[in-house]
């Protein structure tokens, strides 16, 4: 017998029915009354699970009509900084990573503006892909102020983030986020294991530790793969 909780059994159930396609997109999953007899629970712990998944993006519920499979995307909140590894951890997957570069090299005049610093000073760069399950869903192009993080080239980003090293070294203070729908270059495409012509999001990421400037990211979502959410509470 499962040590699980029941309302987590239940939820396993269904993810299992959405990955194996015996619950496809668009298609309506078993009523809260037949899981419920199915799993011999009631109907609040079947609602639970339900109602989890809901809020994961999986499921979709209209009223009266019933719960269907969502063509859910993974999420991310953009206002937070959040290591990937873990959000995708967070929803059962396993997480892996390609080094594409691991590198020191002077600071173009872009880059510069991007850290302010001076043009043709040595900067860290990393390139990263970031898989979900062996998909990539997000390829991170980083540069780091070396006079800041003078060891950021010494870490293993296979078994670490660029986002958890950093954050554990220099917590972050303040961060510009800015964000829009891009055409990747065939490079990245070819990273990305994706069509030239699909459109993605990109995040423009810089981040203060205070008030100095550590970091500047560009991560490029593949639109098919990923969303980002924004929640805003008033009061």
């Amino acid at each position: 017998m499962s040590s699980k909780p029941r309302f987590q059994q239940v939820k396993d159930f269904i993810v299992s029915g959405i990955e194996s396609q015996r619950y496809v997109v668009g298609g309506r999953i078993p009523t809260e009354m037949q899981l419920a007899q199915q799993f011999q629970v009631s109907r609040m712990t079947v609602h639970k699970a339900i109602r989890d998944l809901v809020n994961e993006g999986r499921l979709v519920r209209y009223q009266g009509q019933g719960t269907f499979v969502n063509d859910a995307k993974p999420t991310s909140s953009f206002q937070d900084i959040r290591n990937i590894a873990e959000e995708i951890k967070a929803r059962g997957h396993e997480y892996s990573a390609r080094i594409v570069k691991q590198e020191q090299l002077r600071a173009s005049s872009n880059v510069a503006v991007q850290l302010g610093i001076k043009t043709g000073v040595p900067v860290f760069h990393t390139l990263i892909v970031h898989l979900e399950d062996g998909v990539p869903v997000q390829l991170e192009d980083r540069y780091i102020n070396p006079l800041l993080a003078p060891e950021y080239l010494d870490q293993d980003f296979s078994v670490v983030t660029p986002n958890q090293y950093l954050t554990s070294v220099y917590p972050v203070s303040d961060v510009e986020h800015i964000i829009e729908a891009v055409l990747a270059d065939p490079d990245q495409c070819k990273l990305l294991e994706i069509n030239i012509n699909e459109p993605c999001l990109r995040i423009y990421r810089r981040t203060w530790s205070r008030q100095q400037l550590v970091s500047s990211a560009h991560l490029t979502y593949p639109g098919s793969r990923y969303r980002l959410q924004s929640d805003s509470h008033f009061s």
